[in-house]
Order: structure tokens, then C-alpha cells, then sequence
């Protein structure tokens, strides 16, 4: 078993970004970002990483990430990196099918609040809603737009609030790399 390679399970957020880049430190080598996405889903890379993206329903989430990881254990991977692991659910998640694939683990919003910049502020706003600061708990979610981990800045340029049920979410129809 090769421990050197990796892959980051990714979703463009905060949390990915850090642990993509905190892997990376350790002298780890990362060979792919695995992103799933809805039916629809286009997105373009601003980093050296190949990205791969599998598009699919939400009911097919589990056993597409499992085959997409099959294929990535057939080209020497064995170690999965996740980000969002604070959630309880989601690393329960994580820890099951990470043991079922033998891989390693490495380890609501206000819509006023879409597309806003994670700055004193923002935590501040948070704060006062008794919101967990980091966005623990599925408090919200991020997209990274640039960091040590991008050749190029990704700038925004069209976006849609959406809601579902009682969760609001920012679409990002357009951006281009800077």
C-alpha cells in the first residue's frame, strides 16, 4: 500500500481547501479532487490538481462516490482526505464507507448571508445567531475562491439564491478565472 497518495474528497469549501492544503504540507502527494455534483453540474478548476467530477442524483450519492473511489484505489490511492468532517452525520458517513472501501482517512443559513465573505463581521453575525463560528454542524458552507492551493483567482460573476425546504443555497451560474 502506497500512504504517499491521496485523494480529497472536495467541495470547493473552506474545509476541503484547508485540508487539500494541510495534506499537502505533510509531504503527502494528492492525485486527484473528487467532486460530486447534481445532473447539471459544469464547473471549471483554478488549481494543479485534476479534479473529478461525478454528476448524479442525490440517491445515487453513495454508490457513485464508492465506484469513483474503486477507480481511484485501481491507480494506487489509498487514503481519502475530508474536510467536513465535523458534522457527526457525515463522519459517521465517512468512517463507514471508508472502512467498507478500505481506504485511510486522513481526516441553515440565512439567505442574507449567501455570497457573503467569511470576514470579523460575518463570524460576528454568526455568533450573535448562536451559530458555530467554523460552520460546524452544517451551520452554512463556503466555495473558496482563491488560496495557496490556486494558480488563479476564480471571480463570481452570476449568481441565484435557491431555496430547498427550509435551506437557502447560492448557485453559481458563471465565473471565470482571473
Amino acid at each position: 500500500m502506497n500512504e504517499n497518495k491521496s485523494f480529497v474528497s472536495w467541495s470547493g469549501g473552506k474545509d476541503s481547501s484547508l485540508a487539500c492544503l494541510r495534506i499537502l504540507e505533510t509531504g503527502c502527494e494528492v492525485l486527484y479532487l473528487l467532486n460530486l455534483l447534481d445532473e447539471s453540474g459544469e464547473r471549471e478548476r483554478a488549481h494543479d490538481i485534476p479534479l473529478i467530477q461525478v454528476n448524479l442524483s442525490w440517491e445515487m450519492y453513495e454508490p457513485e462516490f464508492n465506484a469513483a473511489v474503486r477507480r481511484l484505489k485501481r491507480e494506487g490511492i489509498e487514503r481519502g482526505v475530508f474536510g467536513d468532517i465535523g458534522i457527526h452525520e457525515h463522519r459517521a458517513w465517512v468512517e463507514r464507507v471508508s472502512e467498507e472501501l478500505a481506504i485511510e482517512l486522513a481526516t441553515r443559513v440565512n439567505q442574507d448571508w449567501l455570497g457573503r465573505r467569511i470576514d470579523e463581521s460575518f463570524i460576528s453575525e454568526l455568533q450573535k445567531c448562536d451559530f458555530h463560528a467554523a460552520g460546524e454542524s452544517g451551520a452554512y458552507h463556503s466555495f473558496v475562491i482563491n488560496g495557496p492551493l490556486f494558480r488563479r483567482r476564480i471571480r463570481v460573476s452570476e449568481t441565484e439564491r435557491v431555496r430547498h425546504g427550509d435551506h437557502w443555497f447560492l448557485d453559481i451560474k458563471r465565473g471565470e478565472l482571473e
